[in-house]
């Protein structure tokens, strides 16, 4: 789209950094605002979990979007699961199943 299109689609900003972020939306005439932090000029590694409007919605250039960069209560954000308490056992299928027998072979008569 050209500089002069009253219009823009909101890029995808969710899975970004918040440095990476800012410079989607500014290369398409938009503005940042995180609600979920005070000073949304000093997040730079934090990942975006949540945009408002929705990526690929038509809006005003100049218009601000909404990101944020933590979940609410009860959204999720489980978090890192490692390392697993106990570890799972050494050894892998090899441990767990028997070792299969030639499925050609004859058995000889007794």
């Amino acid at each position: 789209m050209s500089r002069n299109t009253p219009e823009v689609r909101v890029p995808r900003l969710v899975g970004l950094m918040g440095v990476d972020a800012r410079e989607a939306a500014r290369s398409r005439g938009l503005s940042l605002n995180a609600p979920d932090r005070p000073d949304p000029g000093g997040v730079v590694v934090d990942y975006v979990v949540r945009q408002y409007p929705q990526p690929g919605a038509e809006v005003p250039r100049d218009s601000m979007v909404y990101v944020w960069f933590d979940f609410g209560p009860g959204e999720g954000g489980g978090g890192v699961h490692e390392p697993r308490v106990p570890p799972p056992p050494r050894g892998g299928l090899q441990r767990e199943l028997d070792e299969p027998g030639d499925p050609f072979a004859v058995l000889s008569p007794r």
